[in-house]
């Protein structure tokens, strides 16, 4: 782990949100902001984080559901800064996979601590945060192409590509339908299990039939091999 880890902060609160942004990149990280779920999703969707800074409370979207969504597309480390003090709220959110939860007003040095420990706990360095292998091709986060080893590349939607990503992370996983919707929701409005069936067809016609698996009764999973 470095100091050169990449946080988002999720957070409406402009002033908190630039008061933590001060501090945090004071400390050597890399710091990013979004005051919506629907901008949130957006910016995770361009480029890789190591940590997201959570408010349960944004204007669009609760921030038990976005960690949600965010598990079911990513291992990233998720904490949880909230001024929302129930056990209910604090079972919930490990419930759904957030790594930590912490209750506002906090100490910025307690905050630097905790978010140095999400961090070392779910960085994984023997894999590239932004490109991962998939069979005779390697996936690139930020282009949203899968790369042949001769530098072409094949684009993909931001829904087919996080479709597509989310099931070559999962080493074999299978997905439900449901877990997909929610892997590739954007907060901008549903997403249908026949939306999911619809972006596996333009995986597979891009690609190829065998790259994700039906799972008949059940949801899909990656076909290919992945990782090194």
């Amino acid at each position: 782990m470095t100091n050169q880890n990449k946080i988002l902060i999720v957070e409406d609160d402009k002033k908190f949100s630039n008061f933590v942004v001060k501090y945090l990149t004071k400390n050597g990280y890399q710091v990013d902001t979004a005051g919506t779920a629907n901008e949130m999703f957006k910016k995770v969707d361009k480029q890789s984080y190591d940590c997201l800074i959570i408010d349960l409370t944004l204007p669009d979207e609760d921030g038990i559901v976005i960690t949600r969504k965010l598990r079911a597309r990513s291992q990233v480390g998720v904490l949880v800064l909230t001024a929302r003090e129930e056990m209910e709220d604090r079972l919930a959110c490990f419930d759904v996979g957030a790594d930590d939860y912490v209750t506002k007003p906090v100490d910025p040095r307690e905050l630097l601590v905790r978010v140095r420990a999400v961090i070392r706990r779910t960085s994984d360095p023997t894999q590239s945060a932004d490109i991962i292998p998939l069979g005779p091709l390697h996936l690139d986060h930020a282009r949203h192409e899968a790369i042949h080893e001769d530098g072409s590349a094949i684009s993909f939607t931001p829904a087919e590509f996080t479709l597509l990503w989310t099931l070559a992370s999962a080493d074999g996983r299978l997905f439900t339908r449901k877990a997909l919707v929610d892997a590739i929701s954007t907060g901008e409005g549903p997403v249908s299990f026949r939306a999911i069936d619809i972006l596996v067809s333009r995986i597979r016609k891009k690609l190829a039939k065998d790259v994700i698996i039906t799972v008949p009764n059940n949801g899909y999973k990656c076909g290919w091999r992945t990782g090194s």
